[in-house]
């Protein structure tokens, strides 16, 4: 299982509308066949200069880059993402084992 994680801050000059659809399309990512638990959320925390998050899961490395190579990944990256977002980090997480603790 791999959880892609992205958090980010758009452009600060970016008119609501345009914000609105860069999230819109950004959505659409959740129908690229592999893409598990896809979810947008609005950061709260005063503590992260970012204002948004995409997380989503992936069952296997395969999935994850089929996703990654998707041209609709590439088309919103290139279209939007490249043009729209000020900053951003990127994560992706592979769950620990649990430990035995005797």
């Amino acid at each position: 299982m791999i959880e892609h994680t992205v958090t980010f801050r758009l452009k600060p000059n970016l008119k609501p509308e345009v914000a609105n659809d860069f999230l819109q399309v950004a959505s659409e990512l959740a129908n690229i066949q592999g893409v598990r638990e896809f979810a947008i959320r609005r950061q709260v925390s005063p503590k992260c200069a970012h204002a948004f998050g995409i997380t989503m899961k992936f069952a296997s490395q395969a999935e994850y880059d089929h996703y990654s190579s998707h041209p609709l990944h590439e088309a919103f990256v290139k279209n939007y993402w490249l043009t729209h977002v000020e900053d951003f980090q990127e994560a992706d997480f592979q769950p620990l084992e649990a430990r035995n603790r005797t």
